[in-house]
């Protein structure tokens, strides 16, 4: 093996390995400001998961600023939010088979989309600062109607609500929005 070769993958070694450090840096800096949680719902023979990052409202604008209204949105930071379930559910009259799926939303002042789309994405937004999803991977959208809170929610919260039916919440600055699901 030549010199110059050697020399040529030593280099691309060194740089593959700084650029696997720098991004993973770059991940876990970002998830310092946006922590990662997972939430789940279990009752009988179904079990429901969120898996997402929660950004912080720090003073800012969200909904028509930070996060624009009329565009598809990774439902939270860093990754896109994942959703599962493993059981087929109803929503909105459609059915939405037993799976792992990532949730995208597209919020507007008094109705909101919500996105199930069967594709994983490693990061939920590309170079361009858009979504990264892919419409023709959609398995099910509903539209929402937005409930306003008295009180701002500092910081992006998706729970599981059963108190009357079954429901995902999103609640963040003062927006309120839900999803009904029945289980099939």
């Amino acid at each position: 093996m030549s010199k110059a070769l050697k020399w040529t993958l030593i280099i691309t070694a060194g740089l593959l390995v700084f650029g696997v450090v720098a991004f993973n840096a770059m991940r876990m800096q970002a998830k310092k400001h946006s922590p990662e949680l997972t939430v789940n719902y279990t009752r009988e023979d179904i079990v429901l998961s969120v898996n997402y990052s929660r950004p912080s409202k720090k003073g800012r604008k969200i909904f028509d600023g930070l996060v624009p209204f009329g565009k598809v949105w990774r439902t939270g930071a860093n990754e896109a939010t994942t959703f599962t379930t493993s059981r087929d559910l109803t929503i909105d009259g459609k059915v939405l088979p037993a799976g792992k799926y990532t949730l995208w939303t597209i919020p507007g002042l008094d109705t909101w989309t919500f996105i199930f789309n069967s594709k994983q994405y490693g990061w939920g937004i590309g170079f361009d600062g858009e979504a990264s999803m892919d419409p023709t991977f959609d398995v099910l959208r509903t539209e929402v109607r937005v409930d306003r809170l008295l009180e701002p929610v500092e910081v992006l919260d998706i729970t599981f609500d059963d108190s009357e039916a079954l429901e995902l919440v999103l609640e963040w600055d003062q927006t309120h929005v839900a999803v009904q699901l029945s289980i099939k």
